[in-house]
């Protein structure tokens, strides 16, 4: 009985040890189903945001992990725009006053959003406060596109390497955003 537990031991160790040989070699290719996703990379990219900004990134992460990609930029994109518009209200509005006089106004990011100023408003005015380029801005109004395709009914079904893409991009430009002064 003991010969047998062991041999019966030692069967299911080269077992494992070939199954996870197997997985090593086969994740390599992307659409192999031994693909693992790790994304504790760009998990550790947030921990510079504010409490928000990382819950929602990282359920954009968790979304990717559960092959839920439309929801994952959907998520994604909220924890931008919350970081992008911490950001410009960052001097107490002194320079959204500045570059746009009719929102002077409104004392909080909140409240010109709820007096409907869109998202790519928005995104505008961060290029003319200086915190992005002009090239961002484009993108910016492209990701925006995607993100409005995800969360309305489209026929746009993002893979896991267009989302992944997506957040990374989004995480890289809060980077840059974050090392601005208005």
């Amino acid at each position: 009985m003991i010969l047998m537990n062991n041999i019966f031991s030692q069967i299911h160790g080269s077992i494992k040890q070939f199954e996870s040989e197997s997985h090593k070699l086969f994740s390599q290719y992307e659409t192999s189903p031994s693909r693992i996703i790790s994304v504790d990379h760009s998990r550790k990219k947030l921990r510079t945001l504010s409490l928000h900004q990382e819950e929602l990134f990282d359920e954009s992460l968790r979304c990717i992990e559960q092959e839920i990609y439309r929801s994952a930029i959907v998520m994604a994109w909220a924890g931008f725009i919350d970081n992008l518009e911490q950001k410009m209200s960052s001097d107490q509005m002194m320079m959204i006053k500045q570059v746009r006089p009719a929102w002077s106004k409104y004392n909080t990011i909140e409240e010109i959003r709820e007096s409907g100023a869109s998202e790519h408003e928005l995104i505008k005015v961060a290029k003319e406060m200086r915190l992005l380029s002009n090239a961002e801005m484009k993108r910016l109004h492209g990701e925006l596109s995607k993100r409005n395709e995800c969360a309305h009914p489209s026929s746009y079904h993002p893979d896991l390497n267009e989302s992944l893409g997506y957040i990374s991009g989004l995480i890289t430009l809060v980077e840059k955003i974050g090392k601005r002064t208005l």
